[in-house]
């Protein structure tokens, strides 16, 4: 697949779902509080993206196909739009932009916090995502941006706290966010067969 086909098709199927959602709340198909599941989606829309953005490295040393790395930045991207949706869409819909309201939520409900801490490190990512922070910050780049582990900690929790009683769909998520934890152990990564016999293909 040509790189360009590659990048656009990930930039629909990405872009696709906030603009369907809002779809499906104008069309008063999301029930008697649209907002609320606004906010919902689009905070498991950016576990997911977040899922699958730490995906791409496994798949293209288990692949060898160079196409799954160069997305990887912008599905981090897209991760990021995600958040920054969702925090809109609860700034808007379940606060109704009262920032008085704000400090109370924080006391009552302290999963706000931890989604809080994700969203900053979340920005901290995307802002430092270009080539010019890459040769800026040099080794310490790649450290930096080890901070997704912890962003999927926090996501992770975040969604628990909310969930509570229904765990069955939380552990799923959990389990392969553990999976690609484990990816990333280098013990691990030998272990899975022709994980470095594949020479990496270019995108073309």
């Amino acid at each position: 697949m040509r790189s360009g086909l590659w990048r656009l098709s990930v930039f629909i199927a990405a872009a696709v779902w906030p603009l369907f959602w809002l779809y499906e709340a104008w069309s008063l198909a999301l029930g008697p509080d649209p907002g609320k599941v606004l906010v919902d989606r689009l905070g498991l829309g950016t576990l997911i993206l977040l899922l699958v953005t730490l995906c791409m490295t496994p798949m293209q040393k288990l692949t060898g196909w160079a196409g799954w790395i160069a997305v990887r930045r912008q599905l981090g991207l897209w991760c990021f739009a995600y958040v920054v949706l969702h925090l809109c869409a609860y700034l808007a819909f379940v606060l109704g932009f009262d920032w008085s309201q704000l400090g109370v939520e924080l006391r009552k409900r302290p999963y706000i916090i931890v989604g809080s801490l994700g969203f900053l490190c979340l920005l901290v990512l995307a802002v430092t995502s270009n080539r010019y922070s890459q040769r800026r910050l040099g080794g310490r780049w790649k450290k930096l941006h080890r901070l997704v582990y912890v962003i999927l900690g926090l996501g992770l929790l975040h969604m628990l706290w909310i969930v509570r009683a229904d765990l069955k769909e939380w552990s799923i998520y959990a389990f392969i966010g553990i999976c690609l934890l484990l990816l990333r152990i280098p013990a691990v990564m030998r272990r899975i067969p022709r994980l470095y016999k594949k020479k990496p293909v270019s995108v073309v």
